[in-house]
């Protein structure tokens, strides 16, 4: 099984797909782990992440895919991937999906972890003063969570079309959140066609 998690900063998303790691032993695909990881690889492909980075640009879409393309063999001989971070737009669905299909694969379902923005704010802010995580500075947090609903506004509709978007309340504690992943992976597995 393939997911995509959706979900902004401090959503709890990490949080959820470290559990289906741990509970389901599948590979948690995330592109900024993956980018850091092929920079100090010393490989070819880490090599031009490295200069590209170095220099403040974005990797492009091509390099990111590659990257994923590395991970799938990993991914699917553990029962499946999730994609965390990735994709990010439409271009980066589609290239998504072609690679998977390549494979005889497919993204399964999407879940979209719901938040409220002004509530991820509060929770931000108060980390902030208790353990002054740096990327958890309120100013900076605005600008990272305007960004992904900006990013992933048109991914929405796309994955709706195709009757992949499953919306998760993220607001409720983490068992809570965890027990309506599980639920929507359940009716997933009884669709046909479902890996």
């Amino acid at each position: 099984m393939n997911i995509v998690l959706f979900g902004p900063p401090a959503a709890g998303k990490g949080t959820q797909a470290k559990r289906l790691v741990d509970q389901r032993g599948m590979v948690q695909l995330s592109t900024g782990d993956m980018l850091r990881a092929a920079r100090s690889s010393g490989s070819e492909l880490g090599d031009r992440v490295a200069g590209i980075m170095d220099r403040g640009e974005l990797v492009s879409d091509a390099i990111v895919i590659a990257l994923i393309e590395e991970a799938l063999p990993a991914a699917e001989a553990a029962g499946g991937a999730i994609f965390d971070g990735f994709p990010r737009t439409i271009a980066q669905a589609e290239a998504l999906d072609d690679l998977l299909a390549q494979r005889g694969s497919k993204i399964d379902v999407v879940l979209r972890l719901k938040v409220d923005d002004d509530a991820l704010l509060a929770r931000v802010t108060k980390r902030f003063g208790e353990q002054g995580r740096a990327d958890d500075n309120p100013e900076s947090f605005k600008v990272r969570l305007a960004a992904y609903n900006a990013q992933t506004a048109p991914l929405l509709p796309h994955y709706m079309a195709q009757g992949k978007l499953v919306e998760v309340d993220g607001m409720g504690a983490i068992d809570a959140v965890a027990g309506e992943i599980e639920a929507a992976l359940a009716v997933v597995n009884k669709t046909p066609g479902a890996r």
